[in-house]
């Protein structure tokens, strides 16, 4: 892979700093530069306080700029353009650009609308080699999806060397898109959007039936329509729609709708825009104290209380698209006139926009967070089905879709391979990228190699066993713990190495609550104790087992699923980890050794923490404020990440990566000896409640709040131990089942679990 150490990006908007940011995060080094060099430098400032960097570190990778001086861009490997959608200050920049950049440097366009050989009209060959269009989504950081786009004239050794750096370095979703307006995802997720308004003012739907309708049954997230304009922006969407209205032919489906409607209007010159300026179809509202949400009547144009969907299609689109699409009620007319134009506009789309259907389903994905493309669900709905609908209502059934519903659908599995239709050919097989492994993939021909009814055993090849999670959110429970147990076994007997991962959205979320609370409510003290005891049996095996594991944590590692990953010998950590110990959330304090192994970390952490009482102090501040990581980075501040531990940007890549980093252990690995650790005892415990009773007086922390950080003080420090005589860490895990068990017999802490499993908030009491 080419490597990129320095990137210039020119347009300090939201874009151009979003993309800044992410290329820090990335690790290279990156000049922002605008018309004003202190824009550029308050787009810095405003991308720290939105979230664009992964660290706070990281914006000291930025250097801001004018572009009066373009002498910066003069050692760039790659320059982004992402300046305002203008054909004629593109090629002026450009041409500009020309004068200064190296040999060999990368440009591009991060344009949405301007087809790329208008862009590279009479610049010359050497700018049209190394020219190509890099789309990003927005928030470059969160939104997964890169369309790329290149010509014939493309120097291949530029795309594969910005294809690399944007998967491997920045954690990219390339979808490789053809020059046409649009390209792929904003084509058709602005007819969708487009057509959204226009029906559900036709059906008289409102715009919580619509957003309910179009969401949840179709694995749309639930902002539907009008939560999405809303986000999006509503003046935003009559430029983006005209532009293609202008640069797709009379015959387009598109043409047909418009957001030149007098609601909209009235609401783009009233300020009623959306998020950025607080009120659009919906907005937050406040009466005699209280905040609630209001949503805009479309027929009347005022805003109301919110209304919950309640439409009798509601109820059968949860378990049949047909029966939804069917239905005669309002909410059945608009999924359908809604999403059978959608379905069929992205069908027509076929090979335009792209050379199959895979590639238009992976950037509905990725960069409008469909949990299945268009192509996808036209298969959960059946193409044939589907096709003979649309006959009968005399609607064109588009050549791609005919072709499926004579084959019986756009995707299958063969010689365990999924296959992917492809227009005229037939099915081929599905491309995976170098170095990706997949769970799924592997199911398609193989079985768990042991497991239970919580977690699956598979062999991942080379003597690496993988502990898949498929509990709810990879919650614990005592089969879950049976099942790292059986994980453990087989590994001792089969394997070199042990990965713990999956391809859920949550590593794992911690315990499962609702058996928990009904064993504390019915007084069943002796079962929590059990299950207590049993997980430190179990994660202290992982631990100190005879061969290394890797714990590939993605999403939410909370509570015990932080602790089984501080258990294991490493951590390979999606960047975009949020990994935690909550307990005290729920008025508890962490039961399966996540206080043990934090404060090791702290103790062996020379460079930060200094004297006996330190490392009790910030393991104290980090366990009672329930601190989260918004990155593996900041994980790693918070200890939970050591520096020999790894990042992987990609998330389709953790799995290898993981499988990687347990086998570079394999060789002469040795399991840990059990540690003896120096406590603060009771001086250090005296200070943590010196610290505890202060933020009481001051009002900062509520009764219960008080007696759970006394009881992890008690955790931290050793209890009653010497700190003169190195303690067995063992000894922690006592001192936290003893914890939690006093804890649980608590009413106020079964009040904190019951409000969390009713309202998914921690409360204080």
């Amino acid at each position: 892979m080419a490597e990129f150490k320095k990137v210039a990006v020119i347009g300090a908007g939201v874009m151009g700093s979003g993309i800044a940011a992410h290329l820090a995060n990335a690790g290279v080094d990156v000049v922002l530069l605008d018309l004003d060099a202190n824009f550029a430098r308050e787009a810095i400032s405003r991308q720290l306080k939105a979230g664009g960097f992964m660290h706070p570190d990281f914006a000291k990778r930025v250097t801001p700029g004018s572009t009066s001086d373009l002498s910066p861009v003069a050692d760039a490997d790659w320059i982004v353009e992402a300046v305002a959608e203008k054909l004629e200050i593109k090629r002026d920049l450009y041409q500009k650009l020309e004068s200064v950049r190296k040999a060999g440097s990368i440009v591009s366009s991060n344009t949405s609308t301007i087809p790329l050989d208008v862009l590279t009209e009479g610049l010359g060959a050497r700018f049209a080699g190394d020219f190509l269009i890099t789309h990003f989504f927005n928030p470059p950081r969160h939104m997964r999806l890169l369309e790329i786009v290149s010509s014939p004239k493309t120097r291949p050794e530029a795309l594969a060397a910005v294809s690399a750096f944007a998967d491997i370095r920045l954690g990219k979703g390339l979808v490789s898109c053809k020059d046409t307006p649009g390209f792929i995802a904003n084509r058709i997720g602005c007819y969708w959007l487009a057509v959204g308004v226009v029906e559900a003012l036709a059906t008289g739907v409102t715009v919580e039936e619509a957003d309910a309708i179009i969401g949840k049954p179709f694995g749309i997230p639930g902002t539907g329509i009008f939560g999405l304009l809303d986000l999006i922006g509503v003046d935003l969407m009559p430029h983006i729609l005209d532009s293609l209205h202008k640069t797709l032919p009379s015959g387009d489906a598109i043409q047909s709708y418009s957001f030149d409607m007098p609601l909209i209007k009235a609401m783009i010159a009233e300020g009623r825009i959306g998020r950025k300026t607080g009120a659009g179809f919906f907005r937050q509202a406040q009466r005699d104290g209280k905040k609630f949400r209001e949503a805009l009547d479309l027929q009347g144009g005022a805003y109301r209380d919110l209304q919950k969907a309640n439409l009798p299609s509601l109820a059968v689109g949860a378990r049949d698209l047909r029966a939804l699409l069917s239905h005669e009620d309002r909410g059945g007319r608009y999924a359908w006139s809604v999403m059978s134009k959608t379905l069929a506009y992205a069908a027509s789309l076929v090979p335009e926009i792209a050379d199959t259907p895979a590639e238009v389903d992976e950037a509905m994905r990725l960069g409008y967070s469909w949990s299945r493309g268009p192509f996808e669900l036209i298969d959960a709905i059946g193409p044939a089905w589907f096709a003979e609908k649309l006959g009968q209502r005399g609607e064109k059934v588009p050549p791609m879709l005919a072709q499926a519903a004579q084959s019986g659908s756009f995707y299958r599995v063969a010689a365990a391979q999924r296959e992917i239709l492809a227009p005229s050919v037939g099915y081929r097989p599905m491309h995976r990228a170098g170095g990706v492994l997949s769970l799924a993939d592997l199911k398609l021909g193989a079985k768990p190699v042991a497991g239970n009814s919580a977690a699956s055993v598979w062999d991942l090849g080379d003597g690496i066993a993988c502990l898949e999670f498929h509990t709810k959110m990879n919650a614990f429970d005592a089969d879950l713990v049976d099942g790292v147990d059986i994980a453990l076994d087989e590994t001792a007997r089969n394997f070199q190495a042990l990965v713990i991962g999956n391809e859920g959205q949550a590593f794992s979320a911690g315990a499962n609550l609702k058996p928990l609370l009904e064993a504390a409510e019915q007084g069943d003290f002796n079962a929590i104790e059990a299950l207590c005891r049993r997980g430190q049996q179990v994660f202290r095996r992982l631990k100190f087992a005879p061969h290394p594991s890797v714990a590939a944590v993605a999403g939410m590692a909370l509570g015990g699923g932080c602790e089984i990953a501080l258990h294991c010998s490493a951590i390979q950590a999606h960047a975009e980890s949020a990994m935690g110990l909550v307990e005290t959330n729920l008025g508890v304090v962490p039961g399966w050794g996540g206080s043990k192994e934090l404060l090791l970390r702290l103790i062996a952490d020379k460079s930060r923490i200094k004297g006996s009482v330190a490392p009790a102090l910030v393991a104290f501040e980090t366990i009672f404020g329930a601190k989260i990581s918004g990155s593996a980075f900041q994980a790693r501040e918070l200890g939970f990440l050591r520096p020999s531990d790894g990042v992987t940007m990609n998330r389709d890549r953790l799995l290898a990566d993981a499988k990687a980093k347990a086998l570079s252990l394999v060789a002469g690995y040795k399991p840990p000896e059990p540690k003896l650790i120096m406590l603060a005892g009771p001086s250090g415990r005296l200070a943590l409640r010196n610290i505890i009773d202060t933020a009481f007086i001051a009002g900062r922390l509520k009764p219960h709040d008080r007696v759970v950080a006394e009881a992890l003080a008690i955790v931290l420090s050793g209890g009653a131990a010497d700190p003169a005589r190195p303690t067995p860490e063992d000894d922690l895990f006592d001192l936290e089942r003893a914890a939690f068990l006093v804890l649980i017999r608590t009413e106020a802490t079964r009040a904190r679990i019951r409000a969390m499993l009713e309202t998914g908030k921690p409360v204080r009491n």
